[in-house]
């Protein structure tokens, strides 16, 4: 169904293709089957939320440094497809976990298109969704975006999020026109000026500008939706249910790999070169760096990956307020606070 609308120029095309490769691996760093304390592990599959860039590598930390197994996990990371192919595939029962954009969820659930998953803990407490371009495509401001042909995924956060933004910055969203695109193909898409934006993550930034040759310019969404949370780690509803334990163990594991990759952006961005062999190191820790600033919050006290019953509220009420949910939802209906760690 994804198609683009225009040639991908095959140099560019192939970076994105070697920036992005899908890789999953097997067992934890060591090989073994077994945990520290001589018991099998439970083999699990995790998600990424949007191919194998810098941004999701701590996954592969957790992996590398021992976090997973010690938990009792032996996890295979398969490269993810954005919010939409993430909620089907965990409800579908092929993966077990995998980061989607909060307020991407909140849109499915809200309008009636995914059910049956749960979001567990915080991977940003701000979102990192926007629209990427490169200088010279006459993109400086989002009124700039009138005119303009923009690329993403049918399912992608950023472009179902657009309606929204565009109404707060503005910008008459009559007058963008949106292709389809995927993961593997939108940076060069965007190199070979297919396109005069795409829909990106802010951190993004490193990696468009090795695919492109140009400096990025990046219109975050942030800039006008300040309550909306990013990343979101979930699973389905039949899992939370049943083994709550597995869920916390899981968690706990993953967010301590997203702790040491920020903490060391240098050495997870080896680590994601060691598993996803055509990545490049520099780019993923340059994402990293920029993201650690989404993914702390700025009440210094709260621990990493917490969620606020208070905030979500608002961020229903952003989409509520813009007319893009079709039926009212509470926040307990895409969260489970029970699980997620607490402040």
């Amino acid at each position: 169904m994804r198609r683009l609308t225009r040639t991908v120029a095959a140099t560019a095309l192939a970076t994105t293709l070697a920036l992005v490769t899908a890789c999953s691996g097997g067992s934890d760093g060591s090989g073994e089957a077994q945990g520290a304390d001589g018991q099998s592990l439970e083999k699990v599959t995790y998600l990424t939320s949007f191919g194998n860039f810098g941004r999701d590598s701590y996954a592969w930390v957790a992996k590398e440094k021992g976090f997973f197994k010690d938990a009792g996990f032996d996890v295979d990371i398969q490269a993810g497809q954005g919010t939409g192919g993430v909620i089907q595939t965990v409800v579908a029962g092929k993966a077990d976990f995998g980061p989607i954009d909060l307020t991407g969820g909140l849109l499915q659930v809200g309008n009636g298109l995914a059910k049956d998953f749960v979001a567990v803990a915080a991977i940003q407490q701000r979102t990192m969704a926007g629209i990427a371009t490169v200088e010279g495509n006459g993109i400086a401001s989002p009124k700039d975006l009138e005119g303009k042909k923009l690329a993403d995924t049918p399912g992608s956060v950023v472009r179902n999020l657009f309606p929204t933004y565009a109404r707060l910055a503005g910008v008459d969203v009559t007058k963008v026109q949106w292709v389809n695109g995927d993961a593997q193909t939108l940076m060069g898409t965007l190199a070979s000026g297919g396109v005069d934006g795409i829909g990106q993550f802010v951190v993004g930034q490193p990696t468009i500008e090795t695919v492109t040759k140009k400096k990025a310019v990046m219109l975050p969404y942030s800039n006008v939706m300040q309550d909306l949370y990013g990343n979101v780690l979930i699973t389905s509803s039949k899992i939370a249910k049943e083994d709550p334990e597995k869920v916390k163990r899981f968690t706990g594991a993953l967010l301590k790999g997203l702790e040491y990759a920020l903490a060391n952006p240098q050495e997870a961005g080896e680590i994601l070169k060691k598993n996803v062999e055509a990545s490049v190191p520099a780019a993923a820790a340059a994402e990293l760096q920029l993201m650690a600033g989404y993914v702390r919050s700025s009440n210094s006290g709260t621990a990493l990956g917490t969620l606020d019953n208070g905030r979500v509220a608002k961020s229903i009420a952003i989409l509520q307020g813009a007319g893009q949910l079709k039926q009212n939802i509470t926040p307990d209906q895409i969260i489970d606070f029970s699980l997620a760690p607490k402040a």
